[in-house]
């Protein structure tokens, strides 16, 4: 019996055809869109504050549209740095990520960093962003900023002012505006918000310098707002001054966003940001802002870089000015 040149084509194409079918599976298996699996989000701050209250909203709005569970991992401490410090040593795949505080800008000039905040990350984009105050338990007896400024005159080197960690904003801006009054203060760290709005109340400190996330406090009868760093007064403390109303030529706020490690791909890192940033403009995400008065900052890939850049350079001009802090 005969075989046709044709029959044999047709036999040869249904074989290679039969072949590229049974290995699809797999070849399909190996090309699935990112994010196959969960994606954790390391987070600098202790749970229950409100930086890891919004991030925990932000996952869980991320987590509907990469289809891929977003789990936050807090890991507080060393002045904002560990999430950062963590995917110096993690692979750049995306599953990794990180929240970067500002206070890891300064980190270059305060401590043995072995890495570059600009070059050693790969910036996603900006979420959102810190106003700041300093504010007083109601049992302290201060009833305004002038009040401590009258207490800390007479008592040189008795003020103690909390923050939420050695060279946090709420620290370094606390330190220039003790320089700028020639008060002698005492500055003690906190491992973030809560711990430090419970030393404030509790009169372990007599100040306490933190982010907006304080006002429910204020509301609630428990703190007085002492000043606002914002350049205009906030529309729910609009009764508290700010430094520049007070005399003092000071502001400061401090935009937040994530991270990947150094040399992620741009389509992991493009799907990341959109993913992102539709998390961003969804209502609950902005009622969680709301809730404790945080700026709503966008900022996407390349201009989240470019502002690294250039607060590393306005930190480090700062720094050298207010001379070594103690850790």
């Amino acid at each position: 019996m005969s075989i046709s040149r044709r029959t044999c084509l047709q036999a040869g194409v249904s074989a290679v055809a039969g072949a590229w079918m049974a290995g699809a599976p797999a070849l399909a298996q190996s090309g699935k869109a990112f994010p196959t699996r969960a994606i954790k989000l390391v987070v600098a701050f202790p749970a229950g504050g409100p930086t890891d209250l919004t991030m925990r909203q932000l996952a869980e709005n991320a987590s509907k549209i990469l289809g891929q569970p977003v789990i936050v991992e807090n890991r507080p401490g060393a002045a904002g740095s560990l999430p950062a410090s963590q995917l110096q040593s993690t692979p750049a795949d995306g599953y990794t990520i990180a929240q970067l505080p500002m206070s890891v800008m300064r980190l270059p000039f305060t401590t043995g960093l072995k890495w570059n905040p600009v070059d050693d990350l790969s910036y996603i984009l900006n979420v959102t962003g810190y106003a700041f105050c300093m504010v007083a338990s109601t049992q302290s007896g201060l009833k305004s900023w002038e009040d401590v400024v009258a207490w800390a005159k007479a008592n040189p080197g008795k003020l103690t002012i909390g923050n939420t960690g050695t060279y946090t904003s709420p620290h370094i801006t606390s330190a220039i505006i003790a320089q700028q009054l020639g008060l002698d203060v005492v500055h003690v760290p906190y491992k973030g918000s809560a711990e430090l709005m419970r030393a404030t109340m509790a009169g372990e400190v007599m100040v306490g310098a933190d982010t907006s996330a304080v006002i429910p406090y204020v509301d609630q009868g428990r703190m007085v707002a002492l000043n606002v760093w914002t350049e205009k007064r906030l529309p729910t403390l609009p009764n508290t001054p700010t430094l520049l109303e007070l005399g003092l030529p000071t502001t400061q706020y401090s935009p937040f966003g994530l991270v990947g490690p150094k040399g992620m791909p741009a389509d992991i890192q493009t799907r990341l940001h959109d993913a992102f940033k539709q998390a961003m403009e969804m209502e609950s995400y902005q009622a969680m802002l709301q809730r404790f008065e945080m700026l709503p900052i966008y900022m996407n890939s390349k201009a989240y870089r470019q502002f690294a850049i250039e607060s590393t350079a306005k930190e480090k001009a700062v720094l050298a000015k207010l001379g070594p802090q103690p850790t």
